[in-house]
């Protein structure tokens, strides 16, 4: 897309696989410096060596059950090496369910590692956006955010909390030059999806195949999406092309999503 990020640091949480590896990979190819953050070193060593110029990125090892640990890796890392102008909040969702026999350590282990998390980073990054006059908050959610989806009591419940905080901190930032966006993922071709066509199969009855067919059915493109379809709209938003757009979801969902 030739967006120009050669002189910009991104950070990139949960990228060893599916859809926050596909945007670790983009944001490099466009130029981006990133660092990598998971909780499997030797899952975040292969990604490095997949990204363009791999010497010159970087990863942290965290684990986002523990914000105050991960909030202090990223703090000493910061002031050994830079800062970012580019967060990209992304992680695994909660386990699949109905909200009604959800139980409370699922909302708080999810609250944990959903807003706490992305809460702490942001607060870790943004004095350095704040002094470059540049900053880009990249949250990945879902489409529940705009349209719950059944089966998923306790990710919808939380992910609507992210995109509540997300819009309020795009309202405080945006004078500083920083954008805080959502990007809303339909149904996308990871091992989380998978998981979720398992447990339909196990609980309807029907094989995994006719189960992700139900799903693509809902689709108007009638196919799940690609993890880089994903990360091109990620990347896009945080580029200099997307800087007066700040506090929107963006749905990626292949037009799934009924509401406008």
């Amino acid at each position: 897309m030739d967006l120009k990020l050669n002189n910009k640091y991104a950070i990139v949480c949960g990228s060893t696989a599916g859809i926050g590896k596909a945007t670790a990979i983009s944001l490099a190819s466009e130029g981006a410096t990133v660092t990598l953050v998971a909780r499997n070193e030797e899952k975040l060593k292969q990604v490095i060596a997949e990204l363009p110029n791999s010497n010159t990125h970087s990863y942290i090892v965290a684990d986002f059950s523990n914000p105050e640990e991960l909030q202090h890796k990223v703090f000493e890392f910061i002031k050994k090496n830079h800062g970012f102008h580019i967060l990209v909040n992304n992680t695994g969702g909660p386990a699949a369910g109905p909200v009604f026999s959800a139980k409370l350590d699922e909302f708080d282990k999810a609250f944990t590692q959903h807003l706490k998390c992305n809460h702490v980073l942001a607060q870790t990054v943004v004095p350095f956006m704040k002094d470059e006059g540049y900053g880009r908050i990249i949250n990945i959610i879902s489409t529940s955010v705009k349209q719950p989806l059944d089966g998923l009591g306790v990710s919808n419940t939380i992910r609507g909390a992210v995109g509540n905080w997300s819009k309020t901190l795009a309202n405080e930032l945006g004078q500083f030059g920083i954008t805080v966006n959502n990007v809303l993922p339909g149904a996308t071709a990871t091992d989380r999806l998978a998981e979720i066509i398992k447990d339909k199969s196990v609980k309807t009855g029907h094989s995994e195949e006719e189960s992700a067919n139900a799903m693509k059915s809902s689709v108007p493109a009638k196919r799940f999406a690609k993890p880089e379809e994903l990360a091109y709209a990620v990347t896009f938003l945080a580029s200099e092309c997307a800087s007066y757009i700040n506090g929107i979801n963006l749905p990626v969902d292949g037009g799934r999503t009924k509401s406008l």
